[in-house]
């Protein structure tokens, strides 16, 4: 839940309370948007810097363990 709260949390200051959303439909815009950039181009600093697209996407799938 950590992890859920700091990215609502990330949404509410970085996004939300910055804009005047006048409907839903463009709140919800602003937030795609604003979650693109989250996982796309903001550095984290829990992934040493990287992006979560850069942390889970570019790393190489650990080898599967023969049962």
């Amino acid at each position: 839940n950590v992890f859920i709260e700091r990215l609502w949390r990330s949404i509410k200051y970085e996004e939300v309370y910055l804009r005047a959303y006048a409907s839903v439909s463009e709140a919800r815009a602003g937030i795609g948007r604003y979650l693109t950039f989250y996982n796309s181009r903001r550095p984290h600093s829990s992934l040493d810097g990287r992006t979560p697209d850069q942390a889970y996407f570019n790393q190489p799938m650990p080898e599967a363990v023969a049962a």
